[in-house]
């Protein structure tokens, strides 16, 4: 029977490029002499540093547009609230989204079965699996779930006939 799965699976070596990249202009620009922006990654978490909230500001649109030339997309990253260290310094933890959170599978699920085509859909751990009798209902599916679920950057993978 037909199936694919629908994940949401970030490059995380194109996310360890980008942010090399973003340090090291961040370490020869003009405007980041003498400050303490800084940016690093542990894991599937990045941290960004600076003296203030633009500072922060500038460091992330450097971070996404060197996303953008390597084809990561931005919607991987959870940007959490920005917190104030020692003296008039901040940081910001921005994770990496690897998986698809329950709610957004029982989305998926819910979209396609509303639909009226004729498939399944079943939540496996971090992925969702569609399957059923028409590789043309299968993409249909997959336009759907691209329109539908517009938040989130999924993908489609392990297609098999």
């Amino acid at each position: 029977m037909p199936s694919f799965d629908t994940v949401c699976e970030p490059n995380l070596v194109e996310v360890k490029n980008a942010v090399d990249n973003t340090a090291k202009e961040i370490a020869t620009r003009f405007d980041f002499k003498g400050t303490s922006a800084a940016i690093e990654i542990k894991d599937k978490d990045i941290t960004v540093f600076g003296d203030t909230d633009f500072q922060l500001g500038q460091v992330q649109d450097i971070l996404t547009s060197k996303l953008t030339k390597r084809n990561v997309d931005v919607r991987f990253l959870d940007k959490g609230k920005v917190e104030r260290i020692g003296g008039d310094k901040v940081r910001q933890v921005l994770k990496v989204r690897s998986g698809i959170e329950s709610e957004a599978a029982k989305k998926v699920q819910k979209a396609i079965k509303e639909s009226k085509l004729k498939l399944q859909a079943s939540i496996q751990g971090d992925a969702v699996r569609v399957t059923g009798a028409k590789r043309d209902d299968l993409q249909a599916a997959m336009a759907l779930i691209r329109k539908e679920i517009a938040d989130l950057p999924l993908s489609f993978n392990n297609f098999r006939d």
